[in-house]
């Protein structure tokens, strides 16, 4: 029983908006592992954005980060580019992306305000570290478990993954959440709540391992 479906087990309707934006990469013979590089710009110019305290355009920076994340796997798929270091980069391009964009919001210098009482000094420090921590423990789960376990079987050059809809917050969540935040000016409710449910939604996997493995 995997009790909770995420956005990810969405992300075949999603693709199929974005196939004209793979091909047109695989006209430019643009490679996927150029991709996951302009996925890693995009998200260290949100960063940036978000340490100068333009929230509005550092969101549309992570969306467009997050498209190229998305295309890289179709146009590797479209070429048969599929490489197991493409793989592996595509991991720490997503982590060096995830750390940053969220250390982004603690170096703005926006400081959390609270009408109803005094925050202690560290707090927004303290937040933006478990937001990091939790994101990403909550998919460094996925490559321990392969490793451990063993599982290898790919398709379409991505492993089989058994996690994939284990969870309930996961990595588009947590961008989707600092998207809005960004947007509205909730920056740090998005940071908040991403803090939470990442690591309530890392517990959740590991009781699932638990019960699954055990």
């Amino acid at each position: 029983m995997k009790w909770v479906m995420n956005i990810t087990a969405f992300r075949p309707r999603f693709m199929k908006y974005l196939e004209p934006v793979a091909d047109l990469f695989v006209r430019l013979k643009i490679t996927p592992n150029q991709i996951s590089l302009l996925a890693l710009v995009a998200g260290i110019i949100c960063a940036i954005l978000f340490i100068r305290r333009e929230f509005l355009l550092g969101s549309l920076a992570l969306l467009v980060s997050a498209i190229f994340d998305l295309i890289d796997g179709s146009v590797a798929r479209k070429t048969g580019a599929h490489t197991d270091f493409g793989a592996v980069f595509d991991w720490i391009v997503d982590k060096y992306v995830d750390g940053l964009v969220i250390l982004g919001v603690g170096l703005s210098g926006i400081a959390i305000i609270s009408p109803y009482y005094a925050v202690a000094p560290g707090t927004d420090f303290a937040i933006v570290a478990f937001a990091i921590i939790g994101s990403l423990m909550n998919t460094f789960i996925k490559p321990v478990v392969y490793a451990e376990i063993g599982y290898r079987e790919k398709v379409e050059g991505k492993i089989d993954d058994p996690l994939e809809g284990v969870g309930f917050f996961g990595r588009p969540e947590t961008f989707l959440v600092l998207i809005i935040g960004g947007v509205t000016g909730f920056i740090w409710a998005s940071v908040i709540i991403i803090a939470v449910c990442t690591n309530l939604s890392a517990i959740q996997r590991i009781i699932y391992l638990y019960q699954t493995l055990s």
